[in-house]
């Protein structure tokens, strides 16, 4: 490959042949030599054309370090934007031009004619709450006897493992602890706020200290598991729906006739729709999700502002609702319960996600920690209420299929 010279040869050679780790390579190299050569490996091995791979703008070192081991190169994904959207919110108030990153055909079009309409209706009203970012780690006693004891020992310690838990950074705070116990297992559930980040890395390492330097040492209780799989991260559950996570989202807008013909569709239709799809199709099928998209919307925004895209999982659980509202007109809704989200930390420091959270206005001020999240927030939700408008509306009007037939059929279908 023309970006490494002879020098390397040996490096690309051994791990070709797998007689070198792809994470062993010399601490000369600079994040991007590394990079490159990791390409030549593959490229020899498979026989894989990787130009493209190696063809990026973002910092290698920052994201080498921080973001992606054995790194290789990036993998583009077109950016679109949508709006103007007109968010009427305590935190984002105005017109919004909201960028999105999809691989799906149609996706940002749909998006884009649902903001158009919300726009013309006056704006979302938007409505969030920061519930905070749990962690649940899981012990495991000798019997019913000393569950109880355990348990009362936390209520009783709560202040002390406050104190422990906010030593390990200036912003986080220790909101709650709620336990859970089923016989000899006990899980202990911390919440926690946590400024402008989405605050996990930060919750798992208050709850590390806890645990190891108070918790065990005290009661003598094992732990298993720093996760417990009741925090519940990155899997849809219904602890987060009803006690919510991260953040918890609600956007409405109400339409009138005049605009709902400009979506080609009425409000008898879209209530029917709504009811018999997102209501008793959700119920026939078990889901955890009472709406049409919400992954479509949240996965584009995450990967465009920086969002960890595995939290999708369970931040697409919300629900969507349509109802009748004066005239020939409805009031539109989406809830989201549990929405990890940030300003800063994690992928929101990558060049081009960066740019994107500018083009929101989004960026975090010392002075006023955790504001700059709660906006992101609120247009996200705005966003998310303009997904499901568009494909309800495409539902009654008949024009789905044909929207993706136009705009998101490859040359080989």
């Amino acid at each position: 490959m023309n970006d490494l010279d002879a020098t390397h040869d040996d490096l690309v050679r051994e791990l070709a042949e797998g007689k070198r780790r792809f994470h062993a390579l010399p601490d000369s190299l600079n994040a991007t030599e590394r990079a490159a050569v990791r390409r030549a490996a593959l490229a020899q091995r498979f026989g894989a054309d990787l130009t493209k791979t190696g063809e990026y703008t973002l910092d290698a070192e920052a994201a080498a370090d921080r973001h992606c081991e054995n790194m290789i190169g990036a993998t583009q994904i077109p950016v679109g934007v949508v709006g103007p959207l007109s968010v009427r919110g305590d935190y984002a108030d105005g017109d919004f031009y909201v960028p999105l990153a999809t691989t799906e055909g149609a996706l940002v079009a749909s998006i884009n004619r649902g903001a158009n309409a919300i726009t013309a209706a006056g704006g979302a009203s938007v409505h969030v709450e920061d519930v905070g970012m749990t962690r649940a780690p899981v012990f495991k006693t000798s019997g019913l006897a000393e569950t109880r004891e355990f348990l009362a020992w936390v209520v009783a310690n709560e202040d002390a493992m406050r104190e422990v838990a906010e030593a390990t950074s200036r912003y986080l705070r220790l909101l709650d602890v709620k336990t859970y116990a089923i016989g000899t297992t006990v899980f202990v559930r911390f919440r926690f706020s946590s400024g402008d980040a989405m605050g996990m890395n930060m919750a798992t390492i208050a709850c590390d200290r806890v645990v190891h330097e108070l918790v065990e040492v005290q009661t003598g209780v094992q732990c298993i598991a720093l996760s417990g799989n009741y925090c519940v991260d990155k899997k849809p559950a219904a602890v987060n729906f009803q006690h919510g996570r991260g953040k918890r989202v609600q956007a409405e807008v109400v339409l009138d006739a005049s605009v709902l013909r400009k979506l080609k569709t009425n409000a008898a239709d879209l209530v029917e729709v709504q009811y018999r799809k997102n209501l008793l199709g959700s119920i026939a099928a078990g889901a955890t999700g009472y709406n049409a998209h919400f992954a479509n919307v949240l996965a584009a925004f995450f990967l465009a502002t920086g969002q960890d895209p595995a939290h999708v999982a369970e931040a697409s659980m919300g629900v969507t609702t349509i109802e009748a509202h004066g005239d020939d007109g409805v009031i539109v809704s989406v809830f989201l319960p549990d929405t990890p989200i940030a300003a800063v930390g994690g992928g929101t420091t990558l060049d081009t996600q960066r740019e994107a959270l500018a083009i929101l206005g989004v960026k975090a001020d010392p002075e006023r920690p955790g504001v700059a999240a709660l906006r992101l927030a609120e247009i996200l939700g705005a966003t998310v209420l303009a997904g499901e408008l568009s494909l309800m509306a495409a539902f009654t009007s008949k024009d789905l299929a044909g929207a993706h037939e136009r705009l998101g059929r490859s040359a080989q279908s």
